[in-house]
């Protein structure tokens, strides 16, 4: 009788250890996942502001009521959903050897994709660029990404290049673990 007391017992109190550092973790991503303070929210707005007032802002915000600026934040508008869902979408290459205009050729390498009739980029340093040599216009692939940005020196939207599959195969996958999950 004494050690089936023990044993439940013991047992107990391994379940409440169990239990109990289970809701500290719960805590702890649930503390990770609070908007900001009222006081961060302010300052960010406050520096938003003051960007949209300098001269890079003034000009940014023309281009972003242009007609280019226009057209891309309606790119993004298609794929918008997809991209915020990190799920697959249907592309298509049409063109591995992309540069902007008065770029250092050891700079980044593009890969320009059209998705549902729109035309986007994915920028590459060149050595995450090599897996992709093989890639050539009009080649279907598949690709996932997990944000969009816009530029007034780059003439369609620009997707960050987390996944690219072609066949089934993997051809790229971004490693999340390394740059602070950049």
């Amino acid at each position: 009788m004494k050690k089936i007391f023990s044993v439940l017992m013991v047992s107990l109190v391994v379940v409440s250890v169990l239990v109990f550092a289970n809701r500290e973790t719960k805590n702890e991503s649930k503390s990770i996942q609070k908007p900001l303070p009222v006081v961060n929210q302010k300052t960010i707005l406050e520096q938003r502001k003051k960007w949209e007032a300098s001269p890079d802002g003034i000009q940014y915000k023309k281009w972003e009521a242009s007609p280019e600026g226009k057209k891309i934040q309606a790119s993004y508008d298609k794929i918008k959903k997809e991209v915020q869902a990190f799920t697959p979408m249907e592309a298509m290459v049409t063109s591995v050897t992309f540069k902007r205009k008065n770029a250092n050729s050891s700079g980044p390498k593009w890969l320009t994709i059209k998705i549902k009739n729109e035309e986007y980029l994915m920028q590459f340093i060149p050595k995450e660029f090599e897996k992709l040599k093989n890639l050539k216009v009009n080649d279907k692939i598949i690709i996932k990404s997990r944000s969009a940005g816009l530029s007034p020196n780059h003439p369609y939207l620009i997707l960050s290049s987390d996944y690219i599959e072609q066949n089934k195969k993997v051809l790229f996958k971004r490693d999340l673990s390394k740059n602070n999950r950049c």
